[in-house]
């Protein structure tokens, strides 16, 4: 997969943060200063639901205004959906499942992407299909961190940002794990704080999640 310096690779999108916050934006309003309160606490890295009809409005509005943090677009069904994200700007994808179509779609876009596994059947697929990294979803529900220990030995070349149900207090249990190189957190942006537009909690709480992977490593 083709990678430049502004489009890193998907081993070093995993290592940018310890939390990947993955937001919902529901006013484009919203996106730019939200975006801006996660650099100043520390994670340059933002992955954009598109589930709402502004999701890709706001990609574009981050992309063109907050050039210091890596913008992706999470909830990527369809490969129309990755090549909309990657003309609004998009860095990188993530998709909550893959199916061989959305696997050579995203790969298609040149972008680095996460496609979603949930199984050891679906974790050997893509790596089958040439990628060793992926997201695991829905993390808590499909069996936490104690899944992923279970099979980091027996499928070694696997790396994961696991997402779906972690927290603040859940998360450095992933974090500590060999085959996980983030995690992705919902908790960073509370629809009421986006609401109220409350960026100085969004800040706070994205300083607290830059914070764990040092802790995760002394546990």
């Amino acid at each position: 997969m083709p990678s430049t310096p502004e489009s890193p690779t998907l081993g070093s999108l995993l290592d940018v943060v310890p939390v990947m916050p993955v937001v919902v934006v529901e006013d484009v309003a919203h996106a730019v200063p939200l975006a801006r309160a996660l650099v100043a606490g520390g994670l340059p890295a933002i992955e954009l639901t598109l589930r709402t009809p502004v999701a890709l409005d706001a990609i574009r509005a981050i992309a063109a205004e907050v050039p210091d943090i890596l913008v992706g677009a999470g909830t990527v069904l369809a490969p129309a959906h990755a090549e909309a994200a990657r003309d609004a700007g998009a860095t990188f994808l993530v998709s909550p499942g893959a199916t061989p179509t959305l696997l050579a779609a995203m790969a298609g876009t040149g972008l680095p992407f996460l496609p979603g596994t949930a199984t050891v059947s679906e974790v050997m697929a893509v790596l089958e299909a040439g990628h060793t990294e992926m997201k695991f979803f829905p993390a808590e529900a499909a069996g936490g961190a104690p899944w992923l220990k279970s099979i980091a030995s027996p499928v070694p070349d696997a790396r994961f940002c696991p997402t779906g149900g972690i927290t603040a207090a859940s998360a450095a249990s992933y974090l500590a794990l060999p085959n996980v190189g983030c995690v992705g957190g919902s908790w960073l942006t509370p629809a009421d704080v986006v609401r109220r537009g409350d960026w100085a909690e969004v800040e706070r709480l994205a300083r607290e999640a830059a914070g764990l992977r040092a802790g995760a490593a002394a546990a």
